[in-house]
């Protein structure tokens, strides 16, 4: 599962860089060594390799020439937008074209009338969070990495985030796609009607699709009323089954919450050392709870949570007295994977979803594999919607715990597939969990995925060794 790239550079050649240079200029192509280390690696651990030459492109124009000239000289392409995936989607590959869209940043077009938003890939996520709340308006995927996130990886990764449970993930926000294909033909998906079947659904086709089958350079993003009041609680309990189903509990209230997150001890421990926001430390598991809309229907809804906890043998239960507060708690799960990173030279964070009632049966197991396999794990994650991040505190140079630490990763992601859950609810599939992927999706579906990239992608230029 890990693997560091060490074939030789070897740069394009000198035609296609000085194709490249006249296309985006000789400013925007970087060929020098120390120009690409940067680009080598995404947020994956134990990933690297340098590729070819990173190239900037601004317009829609030169990601066009840029895949005609792949596409007939075969160069392999990598787009990449601010690195932070966690499966390695934009993992260079050797001798690769990286092609960053991180400068295609504008935001085009704001429509009220129809709750839209028109913004380039190279936008992050929290611009397009700011503009839609500069109108009096709501995007509600929120990954952890939002404030540097693009909107085209999270488009090409379907990124998901802490308000997830109730108002899902990237695809549910994706109302039109602008994709160049690898012949560099332009093509335009969807638009702002709220009900359209007119076709298959190509849209749908490009997200999720981590940069395989073609390069997103503009979303047209669907937007929403911003909630009226918010409340937030913070519950503590002396074990993992307790706080498990308190989560099951609340669903079936039927209450679906903003956020419901949670924390284990590992991860409350290197949290509280990081952040030093007053979380207890002898508790097996901490809930973040977030409650949105009305205010009459907020204030019911969270005194209807806090019972539930309490009835749950929660140990504290805490109300955010106000939004200052309630940011503060709500820092506990934001700052997770950098308190666990400062923990281990290489910290390798892990995405395995199981259906919410096998939610304490899939904890337990994680904790079971780590003693079995003398690894440190922190677990956290989105309890709601069933999606566990296990993050290995690890050091990348010790081989035999490195060995270890992947055996224990097929284990935990076999168990996820019998209880009946998936090997990826939001970072992907990319290099990383690849090998896993048949034993998930099965022949039929490993079959058409294969016929759709070979028929988009003939000459498999974009991203290669990517899912397959």
């Amino acid at each position: 599962m890990f693997h560091t790239g060490c074939a030789k550079v070897m740069p394009p050649d000198s035609a296609i860089l000085s194709t490249l240079q006249r296309v985006v200029g000789p400013a925007n192509v970087l060929t020098a060594k120390e120009d690409l280390i940067p680009y080598s690696f995404d947020g994956t651990a134990a990933l690297r390799q340098l590729p070819g030459c990173v190239v900037f492109a601004t317009t829609t124009e030169q990601v066009t020439e840029v895949l005609k000239l792949a596409n007939n000289t075969r160069a392999p392409v990598v787009t990449r937008g601010s690195g932070t995936g966690l499966s390695g989607g934009s993992f260079p590959a050797p001798d690769s074209i990286v092609l960053c869209t991180a400068r295609m940043n504008r935001v085009l077009e704001l429509d009220r009338a129809n709750l839209a938003l028109l913004v380039e890939a190279g936008a992050t996520t929290q611009q397009v969070a700011d503009a839609a709340g500069g109108a009096g308006l709501f995007y509600p995927p929120d990954p952890g990495s939002m404030k540097i996130s693009t909107i085209g990886g999270n488009v090409a990764e379907n990124s998901g985030g802490l308000r997830g449970l109730k108002y899902g993930v990237t695809r549910n926000y994706v109302m039109g796609l602008e994709v160049v294909l690898p012949d560099g033909t332009v093509l335009w998906t969807g638009n702002k009607c709220v009900k359209d079947v007119a076709g298959y659904s190509l849209r749908d086709l490009f997200i999720g699709s981590e940069g395989t089958l073609g390069v997103i350079t503009r979303v047209l993003l669907r937007l929403i009323p911003k909630p009226a009041a918010r409340k937030t609680i913070v519950a503590t309990f002396e074990r993992m089954d307790q706080a498990a189903q308190t989560v099951s509990d609340i669903i079936a209230a039927p209450i679906i919450p903003c956020t419901l997150e949670f924390l284990d001890r590992t991860t409350i421990r290197c949290v509280e050392e990081f952040a030093k926001i007053g979380l207890p430390l002898d508790c097996e598991a901490l809930l973040l709870m977030e409650t949105d809309g009305h205010p009459a229907a907020v204030a019911e809804e969270a005194a209807t949570m806090a019972e539930i906890a309490r009835r749950n043998r929660a140990r504290e239960i805490h109300v955010a007295a106000d939004d200052a507060e309630a940011a503060r708690l709500a820092t506990a799960r934001r700052s997770a994977f950098s308190a666990l990173a400062r923990v281990s030279p290489t910290t390798i964070l892990e995405d395995a979803t199981v259906p919410r009632s096998e939610l304490a049966r899939m904890v337990s197991f994680v904790e079971q594999t780590a003693r079995k396999y003398n690894v440190r794990i922190g677990t956290f994650g989105h309890m709601g919607d069933g999606n566990l991040h296990p993050t290995f505190l690890t050091d990348e140079p010790n081989a035999d715990e490195m060995r270890r630490v992947e055996e224990a990763f097929k284990e935990i992601f076999a168990e996820a597939i019998r209880l009946g859950g998936t090997i990826s609810g939001e970072h992907g599939i990319g290099v990383a969990k690849k090998s896993f992927l048949p034993q998930f999706a099965g022949d039929a579906a490993m079959r058409v995925m294969k016929e759709l990239k070979r028929a988009l992608d003939p000459n498999g230029i974009l991203n290669p060794g990517k899912m397959f």
